[in-house]
């Protein structure tokens, strides 16, 4: 029966588990968080661990800083695998430490660098995509539906590109919510922060209304070219993008 262990469903425990086994020459087949429902043929094992972060402290000091942050980003990926491809990169991490990125016959290695590039890309495109409204109570607010869990790196780049402002980012398809007060953003479930995003400012309307007309005004309909248009912005982003929503 194949054993599938669990973890807590962040990157401290997943961490954690990973070193205990490595530490036990436990060669696991697969590891999933736990919301995980197991097949007939599966068997789920717990194992009881304190998150040790210490071990992160251990980990980076073998694998280097920046190995360490491209794991992170194949954490918050949705790829299915992520959790064994991990702890294989971080196994062969222990033999060849710091070197181990260039590595490029080792599957481990090639899969975290692909992942990787997949969700620092798709950070890159809601950095230009994501579109704030004001509310009433002049919060900015927007909403999201990323593929990967790229929530919070967005909030460290916008905590800095609107640092003055008090804002909140939705991610739609998660639940849950990152929320601004011009000195630190959290990242809450929605059902523990109630707001109201129905009423905008009076500002906002007229904004809205006057950047659709501006959109709008400034294109060139003999040169318009909707194949160039969704490489560049593809369609799975309209639904939160003002200008072209109504296209949808």
């Amino acid at each position: 029966m194949n054993k599938i262990y669990i973890y807590n469903g962040d990157f401290v425990s997943l961490l954690s588990l990973i070193h205990y086994l490595i530490s036990n020459n436990i060669r696991p087949y697969n590891i999933q968080n736990n919301e995980y429902f197991p097949n007939l043929l599966e068997e789920i094992i717990l194992v009881n661990l304190d998150n040790n972060e210490e071990v992160i402290k251990k980990i980076i000091s073998i694998i280097g800083r920046e190995i360490f942050k491209t794991l992170y980003y194949v954490f918050l990926s949705a790829d299915e695998k992520k959790e064994i491809i991990i702890f294989y990169f971080i196994l062969n991490g222990f033999k060849y430490r710091k070197s181990v990125i260039y590595r490029r016959d080792l599957k481990c290695v090639c899969e975290t660098l692909k992942i990787s590039e997949y969700v620092k890309h798709e950070i890159h495109k809601f950095k230009g995509f994501l579109r704030f409204k004001e509310l009433e109570n002049k919060v900015l607010y927007a909403e999201i539906e990323p593929i990967n869990d790229v929530l919070f790196f967005l909030s460290s780049h916008f905590s800095k590109r609107l640092k003055n402002e008090y804002w909140i980012i939705k991610d739609v398809k998660r639940g849950i919510l990152s929320i601004y007060n011009k000195k630190k953003f959290i990242i809450i479930n929605e059902d523990d922060f109630l707001i109201s995003t129905d009423k905008l400012s009076n500002e906002e309307e007229q904004i809205q209304e006057l950047w659709k007309l501006f959109y709008k005004i400034i294109g060139i309909s003999a040169r318009k070219n909707d194949r160039c248009r969704i490489n560049f912005m593809p369609k799975r982003y309209w639904k939160y993008i003002l200008e072209v929503s109504d296209e949808r």
